[in-house]
């Protein structure tokens, strides 16, 4: 059977890869591929600006060409790789020696050996993933996290004067306005996209057990951590750890995915609050000609997109999860457990992807029903109580709460008449009555 968006094991690769393909550049396999090539060459250029006697006869003219190696990067290129890496059994060695077939050709044969010069697997690795996450991030997932986060604020300031009935415990509460609770889940958003921001993408590179011990036997009187640290910084955009060990402790990666899976919390909290005020008919969905919202009940329009990106949203969360706790672990100064978690760093992203093109969908589609809103405030007046026992206390008033309790907690329905009644019986002045007769539902929201 031929790998298809039907044959696919994981709906990322198969029913929602229209959704997840701009990721595919980054995290896929040929990615990953591409990226290390982009190492091991930016490396190579790296050192020939270094000022090693034995690359001084490499002109600088031809750095571009080399660049061209992975920006020219093509499938048939990642497919001669996985073809040496058949002989080599190793996938890193397979990178390296495809770059020197490429130098060869260019004629930089005497000079080939410097290409991955000291260096071991994960100096490649813990930069190749780093570089793949922070453009892939940037390029994809912060620009639908953004949209979605404008979205909302666009209904925060477009509902900023709807009163809403509030709920807490599920219970009717001192009412609020829609726009407002919009603005909560905005605000919250960006303090976090604020502090993923301060997350750096850091990057090990400094030989076999993190020492530089190749490269300073080789070039001892070179100081190899300046190096190494400008390389890093200069060269590839990313920040490296000082001291390591063989491999990335990957604490800054952990808080990268932290930082993540807090703000799908974020986003869960609204899609379950959305599904909510759907429930409650405080929004209708626009409808879209074809559509089917059940196959057996024809008048049903769900609210598919907000289950979607709960749902979706979750996975991401839990793979996450996973990351954060299991990458900083090695044992001694390295194990392969981080080798195959780490090939799964596009799974909770894309899922997040996912999730955040349905709720782009679901937002879109949302359109508000003022007048079950309005309906659901009309039939609580008993949620003023708070505010006629405040203004109570204010005046000195007598067990202001122990009245209004006494009141609201009768088994029959509170309405303007029995409040305005309620207030009549009360022994304060004809003004505070008059205050107090003032407050409804609709405009007892505060600030």
């Amino acid at each position: 059977m031929d790998l298809n968006n039907l044959t696919a094991l994981s709906p990322i690769d198969g029913r929602y890869r229209r959704v997840t393909h701009p990721l595919a550049t980054y995290l896929s396999e040929f990615g990953l591929i591409k990226y290390r090539v982009q190492v091991e060459i930016e490396y190579f250029i790296a050192l020939c600006e270094y000022d090693l006697p034995q690359l001084k006869s490499v002109d600088s003219a031809i750095f571009p060409q080399l660049r061209k190696i992975y920006q020219d990067f093509s499938e048939s290129d990642a497919l001669k790789i996985k073809e040496i890496e058949k002989v080599t059994n190793h996938d890193v060695k397979a990178v390296e020696y495809l770059i020197k077939e490429k130098f060869d050709e260019l004629g930089l044969s005497e000079q080939k050996e410097f290409i991955h010069f000291g260096l071991t697997s994960q100096d490649i690795n813990n930069t190749s993933i780093p570089l793949s996450l922070k453009e892939s991030i940037t390029t994809v997932v912060l620009p639908l996290i953004h949209e979605v986060n404008n979205l909302i604020n666009q209904f925060a300031d477009d509902w900023r004067d709807i009163s809403m009935l509030a709920k807490t415990h599920g219970q009717p509460a001192s009412p609020t306005r829609l726009g407002k609770e919009f603005k909560v889940f905005s605000e919250r958003v960006s303090k976090q996209l604020n502090l993923l921001a301060q997350v750096p993408y850091s990057a090990k590179f400094g030989g076999a057990t993190g020492n530089f011990n190749a490269h300073h036997v080789a070039y001892p009187n070179n100081n190899w951590i300046d190096f190494g640290d400008n390389f890093v910084k200069q060269y590839l955009g990313l920040e490296r750890s000082h001291p390591t060990t063989q491999i990335e402790h990957y604490d800054n990666l952990a808080a990268l995915f932290d930082a993540l899976k807090r703000i799908n919390t974020i986003l869960i909290d609204l899609s379950r609050d959305i599904w909510q005020y759907v429930a409650s008919n405080y929004f209708k969905q626009k409808i879209k000609a074809g559509e089917v919202g059940s196959s057996a009940m024809p008048h049903k329009v769900n609210p598919i997109d907000f289950e979607n990106a709960e749902g979706n949203l979750g996975i991401a969360n839990a793979v996450f999860e996973h990351l954060s706790a299991k990458l900083p672990i090695s044992r001694l100064q390295r194990d392969l457990t981080d080798s195959t978690v780490l090939r799964n760093v596009s799974v909770p992203l894309a899922h997040t992807v996912i999730a955040l093109e349905s709720l782009k969908k679901g937002l879109n589609k949302l359109e508000l029903n003022k007048a079950a809103i309005d309906f659901d405030l009309e039939e609580n007046w008993a949620v003023v109580a708070e505010a006629i026992q405040t203004i109570l206390r204010r005046e000195g008033y007598p067990k202001p709460y122990e009245a209004l309790k006494e009141l609201t907690r009768k088994n029959e329905k509170i309405t303007k008449e029995s409040i305005h009644s309620f207030i009549e019986t009360l022994n304060v002045s004809d003004d505070i009555k008059s205050e107090l007769k003032v407050i409804t539902p609709f405009n007892y929201t505060g600030m």
